[in-house]
C-alpha cells in the first residue's frame, strides 16, 4: 500500500489502548492501519493488520526510553506512514517525534482523557511536534492549543 495510506496508530496498553481501539473504529476506514503498543498480546485485538510491540518506558528510565527510541525508529523507517497518531504517553511520543523530524509524517497527538485538569507531561511536549495538539476535556482548550474535538470514551 502507498505511504499516502498508512497510518501508524501508537498506544500504551491499558486506557490509552482502550482509546486508540475507539478511535481506530470510527476514524480509519480505508487506510492501512499499523499499530503498536507495549503489550505483545494486544496484536490479537487487531487482527488483519500489523502490529508490533515496543518496550513501555516513563521518563523515570532513560536507557529504557533509548531501547524504546531505537525499536521506533525501525519500524518509522521500514512503514514509512503518512500520518502518526497516538492517544498519549512517552512511547507515543517518541514516535511522534521520530515521524514528524526523520519520517516526514504528519502527527496527532491526542492527549488522553484521564488529563482532565492540565495537558499530561508528554502532551506538553507533543506540541512542538504535532501537526493537531488535542485534548479530550473542552475545559482545557484554549485558543493558541489544545484544541477539544470530542473526547473518545
Amino acid at each position: 500500500m502507498s505511504r499516502s495510506r498508512k497510518v501508524l496508530a501508537i498506544a500504551s496498553a491499558g486506557g490509552h489502548w482502550v482509546q486508540m481501539r475507539l478511535l481506530a473504529d470510527a476514524a480509519f476506514g480505508g487506510y492501512d492501519v499499523i499499530f503498536v503498543s507495549t503489550v505483545p498480546s494486544l496484536s490479537e485485538s487487531v487482527p488483519g493488520h500489523k502490529f508490533y510491540a515496543v518496550r513501555d518506558v516513563t521518563r523515570r528510565n532513560p536507557v529504557r526510553a533509548l531501547l524504546t527510541l531505537a525499536q521506533l525508529t525501525r519500524i518509522i523507517f521500514r512503514e514509512r506512514p503518512s500520518v502518526v497518531i497516538t492517544t498519549g504517553a512517552l512511547p507515543g511520543l517518541l514516535g511522534l517525534i521520530l515521524a514528524k523530524t526523520i519520517g516526514g509524517a504528519r502527527t496527532v497527538w491526542i492527549d488522553s482523557i484521564a488529563n482532565c485538569e492540565e495537558m499530561s507531561s508528554s502532551g506538553r511536549q507533543a506540541r512542538r511536534f504535532a501537526d493537531r495538539w488535542l485534548t479530550q476535556w473542552p475545559e482545557l482548550a484554549t485558543p493558541g492549543g489544545p484544541v477539544y474535538w470530542g473526547s473518545l470514551l
